[in-house]
């Protein structure tokens, strides 16, 4: 049975961009088989790290200060 499925489902880029290492994973996992859902899962991966990064310094030294 072939899947012709290939993009990522709103729930899952959505998880991949607030916890980028889902992201990663989803991407190593459907390379080979679905290369469009693994690339947009890699792009909303590599998006979410420099969120995370200025959202973690925000909080750190403004909101939990």
């Amino acid at each position: 049975m072939k899947n012709d499925n290939d993009s990522l489902s709103r729930f899952w880029f959505i998880l991949s961009n607030a916890i980028p290492p889902i992201g990663f994973f989803l991407y190593f996992k459907h390379r080979n088989q679905f290369p469009n859902k693994a690339k947009k899962a890699l792009t909303s991966a590599v998006i979410g790290v420099p969120i995370a990064l200025v959202l973690s310094c925000v909080f750190n030294n403004y909101i939990i200060k």
